[in-house]
C-alpha cells in the first residue's frame, strides 16, 4: 500500500498512516457486513482511482475471485465511487452488478479524515446467497452500518488505537450489542457460550453487561468500577476476564455513527485454552533456563575441582593438562551462563566470544594482545557449545606455541558471517603474529589432542572445514568454513 499511495497519490505520510489504521481495522467492517471491501484513492492527476487494498469477509462468499490491489479506474467509470468522493457521503443508489452470472451489491463509504476524504471503501456483497436474514445477521448488519457511518464521518478507526487483528477477537469469535446505557441489546451464541465459561447461569440479554462481568470476576473487595465501566463500552479497550472457569477477553468498540454515543459493540473470545498453554510454556522456558544455571553451576564446580587437583600436582605436564581440561569446562560453562538468561535456545555469540578470548588470554605467556573483529550473531546452541570449544583450543595452542616468554604480540579472531539467512556461512579466522608453523607441520594430521578436539568439532558437529595455514605477513592463520 505504501508503494501504490506514493506512486500514484498526492496523500501525505499522516494520511497514508491513517489508511494503515483503518486496513488494520476493516476486517471487522466486512465481516459484520458479509462484504468484500476495496479501498479507492483518487490520483494526484484525479482522473483515475487506485485500489491500495482489499479484504473479503470470513462470514460470507467473496464477490471478487481475483486480487484488485493495484487496479487503475479512470474516474467516471464508477459513478457511485465519484459520489461518494465528491459528495462525502455513502451511496447506494442503484441495481445489483453482474459479475460472472453472481449478483452483486455495491456500495461506497468514503473516508474521511479531518474533514478531508482520502478515499472511497467499496462496500461488495455477494447476493447470491441471501436469505431472511437471522436476529445475528440484521444486528451484525446494523452495526456495519453504524460503523460505516464512523468511517465516513472520520470517527473510525480510532487514532491511537493500533490493533493487531490476529490477537484481537474477531466477529466470529463471540458478539454482544449494548445500548447506550451498557444493557445487553443481542447477544451472538459464541458470546453467551464464553459467559457461560465464566460461571453465567442466565441470559445476557436485558443486563448490564459490565455489572455482570465485575460480578464474575473474582474479587476482593468491592465491585471494580473500572471493570463495570470498560465492559460497558464507554471507550475503545481490549481487556481480559478471568475466573475459576476460564479466560475471556473482549474489545469494546463505542458507536458513534452521528457523533453521539448510541451504544457499543463488544467482540469477545474464549482464550482460556490459550493462556493455559502460554502459562505451560512460560513453565517450561523457566525449568530450561533453571537447567542451564545448574549446568552451569556443576562445570564451574568440575573446573574448580580440577584447578584444585592441578595444584596438587607435581609435574608439570599434568598440572598443564588438567589446567586445559579447566579451560575446555569453562568455555562450555559461559555458553550454559548465556543460555540461563535467555528465553530461547539462541545466543548472542560475540559476548560469548569476548569472554573465551579473555578467560584464555590469561595464560598468554609474554605481552601478547588478543582481540575481535567483525561479528559472529546469533546462533543456536547446538551451534554455539562447540565453536566455544574450538574457539578455545586454537586461541589455547595460538598462546601456547607461537610466542615465546618474552614475545610481544597479537592474535586476532574476526568473524564474518556470509549467505542466505537458509544457507548462512560463518567464515573464523585466528590469525598470530608469531613464530609460525614448524618445518612439514601437518594440520590434518597431527596428533596434538586440542587439534583433534577442533577437526572432531568442526567436520562432526559444525559441518564445516578447518584448515591452518601461514599468514600472509607472519606467523599462522586458522581458518573456520563452518
Amino acid at each position: 500500500m505504501n508503494d501504490l499511495v506514493r506512486q500514484h497519490t498526492a496523500l501525505s505520510d499522516t494520511d497514508l498512516e491513517w489508511l494503515h489504521l483503518l486496513v488494520s481495522e476493516w476486517q471487522l467492517l466486512s465481516d459484520l457486513s458479509f462484504a468484500d471491501l476495496v479501498l479507492w484513492v483518487p490520483t494526484r492527476d484525479g482522473t483515475r482511482y487506485v485500489s491500495v487494498a482489499q479484504m473479503r469477509p470470513n462470514t460470507g462468499p467473496t464477490s471478487y475471485q481475483d486480487d484488485m490491489v493495484g487496479h487503475l479506474v479512470p474516474r467516471g467509470r464508477r459513478p457511485l465511487l465519484d459520489a461518494a468522493l465528491d459528495e462525502g457521503r455513502i451511496v447506494r443508489e442503484g441495481d445489483p452488478e453482474w459479475r460472472e452470472e453472481v449478483p452483486v451489491r455495491v456500495e461506497s463509504i468514503p473516508v474521511r479524515r479531518e474533514g478531508r476524504v482520502l478515499g472511497v471503501i467499496a462496500r461488495n456483497t455477494n447476493l447470491l446467497t441471501v436469505r431472511t436474514p437471522s436476529r445475528l445477521e440484521l444486528t451484525y448488519l446494523q452495526s456495519a452500518s453504524d460503523l460505516a457511518q464512523m468511517i465516513a464521518a472520520g470517527s473510525f478507526p480510532f487514532p491511537g488505537q493500533q490493533v493487531d487483528m490476529d490477537a484481537s477477537p474477531r466477529v466470529g469469535d463471540g458478539l454482544i450489542r449494548l445500548d447506550a446505557d451498557g444493557i445487553v441489546q443481542y447477544a451472538s451464541p459464541n458470546g453467551l457460550s464464553a459467559y457461560h465459561r465464566l460461571g453465567l447461569a442466565s441470559d445476557l440479554v436485558g443486563h448490564h453487561l459490565g455489572t455482570v462481568t465485575a460480578e464474575l470476576a473474582p474479587s476482593r473487595g468491592p465491585v471494580d468500577e473500572a471493570l463495570v465501566k470498560v465492559a460497558s463500552g464507554y471507550a475503545p479497550r481490549e481487556f481480559e476476564v478471568e475466573c475459576a472457569g476460564g479466560v475471556i477477553q473482549l474489545r469494546a468498540i463505542p458507536l458513534k455513527p452521528k457523533g453521539v454515543r448510541i451504544g457499543s459493540l463488544v467482540l469477545l473470545r474464549d482464550v482460556t485454552e490459550l493462556r493455559r498453554r502460554e502459562r505451560e510454556l512460560i513453565t517450561k522456558d523457566a525449568t530450561i533456563r533453571e537447567i542451564h544455571h545448574r549446568v552451569k553451576n556443576n562445570l564451574q564446580t568440575v573446573a574448580a575441582l580440577l584447578r584444585l587437583q592441578a595444584r596438587r600436582m607435581d609435574s608439570e605436564q599434568g598440572r598443564e593438562a588438567l589446567n586445559e581440561a579447566v579451560r575446555r569446562v569453562g568455555s562450555i560453562a559461559i555458553v550454559h551462563e548465556t543460555l540461563s538468561q535467555n528465553l530461547d535456545e539462541r545466543v548472542e555469540f560475540d559476548e560469548i566470544a569476548d569472554r573465551v578470548i579473555a578467560m584464555v588470554s590469561e595464560i598468554s605467556p609474554g605481552k601478547v594482545t588478543c582481540r575481535r573483529t567483525g561479528r559472529f550473531g546469533i546462533l543456536d546452541a547446538e551451534v554455539a557449545t562447540p565453536l566455544s570449544m574450538v574457539l578455545t583450543e586454537v586461541l589455547q595452542n595460538a598462546l601456547e606455541h607461537a610466542f615465546a616468554v618474552a614475545d610481544q604480540g597479537t592474535v586476532e579472531v574476526s568473524a564474518v558471517r556470509g549467505g542466505s539467512p537458509t544457507e548462512g556461512r560463518l567464515l573464523i579466522t585466528v590469525t598470530d603474529d608469531g613464530r609460525g608453523l614448524p618445518e612439514g607441520f601437518d594440520p590434518q594430521r597431527a596428533g596434538n589432542l586440542g587439534l583433534q578436539i577442533v577437526r572432531t568439532l568442526v567436520e562432526g558437529e559444525l559441518g564445516g572445514t578447518f584448515g591452518m595455514v601461514p599468514a600472509p605477513e607472519r606467523g599462522t592463520q586458522v581458518v573456520l568454513d563452518l
